[in-house]
Parts: C-alpha cells; structure tokens; sequence
C-alpha cells in the first residue's frame, strides 16, 4: 500500500511538472519565422570555402540549429520561398507582405522574423514597412556567412531577431533589420559592404538600438510614416508598376530614357550624380516622358549619403521632377511603384517621398 502511494505521488509530482511547465510554454510570445532563402539558408562544398549555393536549407533545419530558441519564444517556420536574394521578386514581396497581414491579424501570433538573403534585404523590409498593417514587431535578418561555413553567424541573429519579435518594447518600431547585434529601422539602413558581417549600416540617421545575446535595447523611434500610419495597401494587389533605376555618368546619353519609356516603364529613378544631378540632355529627356507619356522621373543619387534637395541646381517644377529626400534609389523605386497604385498629382507623390 505504502509502494502504491509513492508510486501515485510520483505520478502526481510528475504531472504537476509537466502541466507548470505546460502553463510556462503558454505564457511565452508566439512568433512565426517565415523563410525566403537567402546565405542563410545557404550550403558550401566546405567550412572554408566562401563560394556557396544560396536558399538551400529549410527554415525547421536552421530554426533546430539555434540553441536555447524555444526560451524566447514559441517558435514556428514557414518556408515562403527559398532563393538567393538577388532572385527575389514583386510576387514574392505581395505574397510575405499578404501573410504577414494574415498572421499579425490574428491575436495568436505576437510577431514574425522573415529570414532573407543579404543583397535585397533593404527593399524587402523597406517594401513590407509600408504595407504591412500592425504595430506588432516584424523583424528581418540573415547572414553574411553560409550555414557551413566555419563561424557561421546566422543561427545568433536568428535568435537575435526572434528575441526582437517577442519583445513588447519592439512594438511600434515598423519593420526592422537585425545582423550582427545591430537593429536598424528597414527606411535607413543599407548594405554598405560586400562580404563583411558588419555590412548593414544606417549611416545617415544610425541605428535604431543593439541586441546582445536577446538582450535588447532601442535608442530611437523611426520618425517618417510606415505600417498603420502609411497610406499604402496591397489589398488586391496583384503587381506593381514597372519601375526602372538608370546609373548616372558623365556624358550620360538621353536615349536611356527613351529606351524604358518604350519598353512600358511607369517610372524612372535616376541615380543620379551628386545632388542627383545629371546631364542637360537626360533633364531634358525626363521632361519629355511626363509630358508625352506621363512617366514620372525621380532624381536619387549614387553617393552613399546625404539628401536631394529640391531645385538646388535648376527648378524641378520645369523639368516635372521629383527629389528622393534621402532615399537611395532602390527604395525610390519602391516608394514610386507604391505610389503609382492611385492617380496622384507630381505634389502629392513630392509629399511621400518627404514623409516615408
């Protein structure tokens, strides 16, 4: 008899651990990693070897790769898509975009992490800050290093970013970009180096606060509009409009112009050279796409930092342009496909690229 009770006390002693530590699992956030791909993602023929096929690893793969993950959060994967960024579409964009909606619509989901290749990392989140409609956390991050390569670091800013996901503190910060103990607002940073861990910066407004281990800490709110404050919606949405960036040089041909106005570009970026200036001949060739075609030109440039002012060198109004603020050029372009949903006169598109 006296067997018997200990056995039970141990089978109740065993039950009560299991449901605390049923009710511990719980209480902790819901975050849902949504894969794409990416050097993350990424296999090597060896250790040492830095030539690698990207998009190679399933999101479960990595997710079990990081020690001490499921104490953060309550962890789950989804594999959107598994490419290298450099092949990263607009279908896939409105397809993360429109998930993301989905999930952070739902009370059972507290934030998301979207793993991603390192070359289009920046539009992407720039891309999903504007679209995306909820104050609750949305982290991307991935790696410079492939998942076999020897000090690999993209299972810690995995960690990193779900320990940002879960973090009420992260509420309200639009999405963000986090690698190498770095968080950075998706509208500012940039990838400034090739092959370097350190390669994402913000170098004009600087980060928006650092990650040590899961620990976390913010220095700044982003202060232009995104998330419930943007006016963008891809509801419905099924494409965007073409458009096209053009390098600026010296000598630069205006042909350039005409070339994507026949080939059906809506827009034009032109990275253009200091203040994003460029030749007479392109000014004028921009002049001429809105007024026969209606195509807006938006003059960025291709120095790393600094703002395009508004008729600094001519009169914008003459030639129909629009400054990019300090927006590089592929975030223009995002901004511009964005606009060019709706009717918007040549002030009202001025006036986004001033407050996103």
């Amino acid at each position: 008899m006296k067997f018997l009770n200990i056995k039970m006390m141990a089978f109740l002693i065993a039950v009560t651990i299991t449901a605390i530590g049923s009710a511990q699992d719980t209480d902790l956030p819901n975050v849902k990693i949504l894969a794409t791909g990416g050097t993350i993602a990424g296999s090597a023929s060896s250790a040492t070897s830095g030539s690698y096929a990207a998009g190679q690893v399933g999101i479960q793969t990595m997710i079990n790769a990081v020690p001490g993950i499921e104490k953060l959060a309550d962890v789950s994967g989804e594999q959107v898509a598994n490419v290298g960024s450099q092949d990263m579409t607009i279908e896939i964009w409105l397809k993360l975009a429109n998930r993301i909606n989905e999930l952070l619509a739902s009370d059972d989901v507290d934030g998301i992490v979207v793993t991603h290749g390192t070359d289009t990392q920046e539009e992407t989140a720039y891309f999903l800050s504007l679209v995306v409609k909820s104050d609750k956390p949305v982290v991307t991050t991935g790696s410079m290093r492939s998942s076999t390569s020897i000090s690999a670091e993209g299972p810690l800013n995995l960690y990193n970013a779900v320990a940002i996901a879960s973090n009420p503190e992260a509420r309200g910060k639009g999405v963000m970009v986090s690698l190498n103990d770095q968080i950075h607002a998706a509208r500012d940073v940039s990838k400034m180096n090739t092959t370097n861990v350190n390669s994402f910066q913000s170098p004009i407004k600087g980060m928006l606060g650092g990650v040590f281990y899961g620990r976390l800490g913010f220095f700044r709110t982003p202060n232009t509009k995104f998330g419930n404050t943007s006016k963008f919606s891809i509801m419905g949405v099924e494409a965007l409009p073409r458009v096209d960036i053009i390098y600026a040089y010296a000598d630069m041909s205006p042909d350039l112009i005409d070339m994507h106005v026949k080939a059906g570009a809506k827009g034009i970026v032109i990275a253009g050279v200091g203040n994003g200036n460029m030749t007479d001949a392109i000014l004028n060739a921009a002049k001429k796409a809105y007024e026969d075609h209606g195509v807006i030109v938006v003059r960025s440039t291709r120095v790393a930092t600094g703002w395009v002012l508004r008729d600094n060198e001519f009169k914008d109004d003459d030639y129909h342009t629009i400054v990019s603020n300090d927006l590089n050029p592929a975030k223009s372009r995002i901004l511009l496909m964005l606009s060019l949903l709706k009717e918007r006169s040549l002030f009202e598109i001025q006036d986004v690229f001033y407050n996103y």
